[in-house]
């Protein structure tokens, strides 16, 4: 599968539907996400088979006697959704998952390889100004990779 990639905003109309890029349906080989919560309040999204892979991962590993564990479980898998695209190419976002990421109007959406986030607008820019010093940090961090 090609690399999920871009930022796009769009508006989360009254129902809860939010159009998605066309250039992120075209990659997808089928009309379906998996959404769930993610970290730092917004939601991940992600095709069928990279949910499956993952949700393998993490179930292989947990232990339903860890404290830690369970918490991940509880949420991160028990809140996932599979969503279809309507004919519109609309994705309809259950009112839980819409509560978590404080989701209204303007949204973004942005592509991180395999994967996709799924923000409130003013959120993530609240998200890059606090984090900007750790961006820093992070990025110098990094500094074993060659180009």
């Amino acid at each position: 599968m090609e690399m999920l990639i871009g930022q796009y905003r769009n508006t989360l109309d009254e129902k809860g539907r939010i159009l998605f890029p066309a250039k992120l349906r075209s990659i997808l080989q089928k009309d379906e996400l998996i959404v769930t919560q993610g970290l730092d309040h917004c939601l991940m999204l992600f095709t069928t088979e990279e949910w499956i892979s993952l949700n393998d991962k993490i179930m292989g590993a947990a232990s339903l006697f860890n404290d830690q564990k369970r918490l991940v479980m509880r949420r991160f898998i028990a809140p996932a959704q599979k969503l279809e695209f309507d004919r519109s190419g609309r994705l309809s976002i259950p009112q839980n998952l819409r509560e978590y990421a404080s989701l209204k109007g303007e949204c973004i959406i942005q592509g991180l390889n395999k994967y996709m986030e799924l923000w409130d607008s003013a959120s993530y820019a609240e998200y890059l100004e606090k984090s900007e010093d750790s961006f820093q940090d992070a990025v110098a961090s990094m500094d074993g990779i060659l180009f």
